[in-house]
């Protein structure tokens, strides 16, 4: 139920050009200070996880969450394990949900 959500969030923040994904554009995005948010696939490889983990240096939340292929569906592309939020009203409604808060809409 989630997941849905989240992957809802995604689709529409995909949708409003709020969303980086690949590993090379969201570091790119992560230099020029654009991301609020990262989420990294839990299946994700663990350089990956690592890399971004030490580049985002605790200025960046990061979470690890959907897999792989919901990630990819949610932005309706194939193979992406790492995606940046631009914005940060999507970026805190995420949060927020997997926090426990519901929803808008």
């Amino acid at each position: 139920m989630i997941n849905k959500k989240i992957c809802g969030l995604i689709g529409l923040a995909t949708r409003a050009g709020k969303v980086v994904f690949g590993t090379e554009a969201c570091m790119q995005a992560i230099e020029k200070n654009k991301i609020k948010l990262l989420i990294i696939a839990i299946d994700a490889s663990e350089r990956t996880k690592m890399n971004f983990k030490n580049i985002c240096n605790n200025k960046i939340p990061i979470l690890e969450i959907l897999s792989i292929d919901e990630l990819s569906k949610a932005i309706g592309k194939d193979n992406k394990a790492v995606l940046g939020i631009k914005d940060i009203n999507f970026s805190n409604e995420i949060v927020r949900i997997i926090n426990g808060g519901e929803a808008i809409g």
